[in-house]
């Protein structure tokens, strides 16, 4: 249901990236803020896939959500001297608020408990803007560091592969998928999300590429990006 099968992978591509960032280069600039906000979705998604369809992706969901768990303790705590927090400044309740007012309006149409079909919706808007912290700090520092860098560039890889399965999946049914999902904006919303999800990281990745093929180290971000 929703994004699972398609996503299951985006919060696991990232893990040796965050702790070689943590205990490499701990100035390595992640924002605390992207760590609980995607917590915040992998406990919901997590809680919605107990009681809504429990298989081997809850799994995936709890081994994610442990680490990410681990690695705000790490920032918070262990770490807490090299957060920038001058430069994570985006306030979490600009996110959390605006998704979760979507998803009370638009929902999964099943035959699920009404509170955890917006629950779902709540973790799939969250998954796809959880990152908009993350690419504020790197706006505000504009230097961004090797590990930094690969981490964020893992997900934008795993969210284009994630994108371009929905869509191929969408095309190989004939637009069945979605009748799949239900009817109403859900459907349509579901995809948006994960198109919304790419295009966030977009431009960032372009100039990820540029630097790694000019053989730069670190990543410079010109003014305006992300």
């Amino acid at each position: 249901m929703g994004t699972k099968a398609a996503t299951k992978d985006q919060g696991l591509i990232g893990l040796p990236y965050r702790y070689r960032c943590l205990n490499i280069h701990p100035y390595g600039r992640l924002s605390l803020k992207s760590q609980e906000l995607t917590a915040i979705f992998l406990g919901t998604r997590l809680y919605c896939s107990f009681v809504m369809e429990y298989d081997v992706h809850t799994l995936l969901d709890l081994a994610t959500l442990a680490t990410t768990i681990w690695v705000i303790y790490m920032m918070r705590f262990n770490l807490k001297s090299s957060y920038m927090r001058e430069k994570d400044n985006v306030p979490i309740h600009y996110v959390v608020i605006p998704c979760a007012l979507l998803s009370l309006v638009v929902h999964p149409t099943t035959h699920h408990h009404i509170i955890n079909r917006i629950l779902w919706a709540f973790c799939v808007y969250m998954e796809a803007v959880s990152v908009l912290p993350q690419l504020r700090v790197m706006q505000n520092t504009k230097i961004v560091e090797p590990f930094t860098a690969h981490y964020v560039f893992a997900l934008g890889v795993a969210r284009f592969l994630s994108c371009a399965h929905w869509i191929l999946q969408v095309l190989d049914t004939r637009g069945g998928l979605l009748t799949a999902l239900g009817y109403g904006l859900w459907p349509p919303i579901v995809l948006l999300s994960e198109i919304v999800q790419t295009f966030i990281l977009a431009d960032f990745c372009y100039y990820y590429v540029q630097s790694v093929m000019g053989g730069q180290l670190v990543l410079r971000l010109p003014s305006g990006v992300v």
